[in-house]
């Protein structure tokens, strides 16, 4: 994936994002491997895409029930993931998305929470480029 080329994946909170990634590979016939980090995992979608399971930060709200799941729209930045998140967001809210909260710098790279036109909830999430080398 190139810089400014968007992917879209599924985000789904978790008390045990392991335990539930192999709950989901295992029914699915597919694989699942950790990702960022070890409250982050991914499954490999038997017919395409990711499901990214991970455990939220205990610093923030637990999701409300019914609404731990959500898309994951994705790009790959420079090593300045906020700058390239922030311009996304403008067009994003240009094209009449809104922020459900204030975009934040993690130690994966920059996200924002924001709701579509029927606000419906999604992630927007910019790696920083060296991530594609780890």
């Amino acid at each position: 994936m190139s810089a400014g080329t968007a992917s879209l994946s599924w985000v789904l909170a978790a008390k045990n994002p392991q335990a539930l990634a192999e709950f989901y590979a295992q029914a699915l016939g597919c694989t699942c491997r950790s990702g960022l980090s070890d409250q982050h995992w991914m499954v490999a979608l038997p017919t395409g895409g990711t499901l990214q399971i991970y455990r939220p930060s205990r610093l923030r709200p637990w999701p409300i029930r019914g609404a731990a799941l959500a898309p994951c729209f994705q790009r790959v930045g420079s090593d300045h993931p906020e700058t390239e998140l922030g311009h996304w967001i403008e067009q994003l809210e240009a094209l009449g998305a809104r922020r459900r909260e204030a975009a934040r710098l993690e130690s994966f790279g920059a996200e924002c929470w924001m709701e579509d036109p029927e606000e419906q909830p999604f992630l927007t999430l910019v790696l920083p480029q060296r991530s594609l080398g780890s």
